[in-house]
């Protein structure tokens, strides 16, 4: 399977991407911290890992497995929810009204079935 996407330049690849993700992804993160008074050193403490550690997880800057994520989810007692929708004409969602959620709204069908 090919990850490259032809005929898109300018900016709408999978690096400009993946920063969003990675901005949405820590910013939600410490929406969560936050709502449960949490320290950095506390999920530190939850995950078994230095401070430094959670500082990199919430840098944006660590490219972080589904795997980490799912642990940081799991000491938290939270849950994440990854969507995929068509982009073409689906609707920007910013998820800043809801700190400490890490999840995407349901997307609509991507194909409908052809009625005969």
């Amino acid at each position: 399977m090919a990850w490259r996407r032809s005929g898109h330049e300018g900016g709408h690849g999978a690096a400009p991407a993946g920063a969003r993700l990675a901005r949405q992804t820590t910013a939600s993160l410490a929406g969560l911290l936050a709502e449960r008074d949490m320290t950095r050193k506390d999920l530190a403490e939850q995950l078994g890992v230095s401070p430094g550690r959670v500082s990199q997880i919430l840098s944006g800057d660590e490219n972080l497995t589904l795997r980490s994520l799912a642990a940081v989810a799991e000491s938290l007692d939270a849950t994440i929810e990854i969507t995929f929708r068509d982009a073409s004409g689906a609707q920007k969602h910013h998820h800043d009204d809801a700190p400490g959620r890490l999840e995407t709204a349901p997307a609509p069908p991507l194909a409908r079935s052809r009625q005969r």
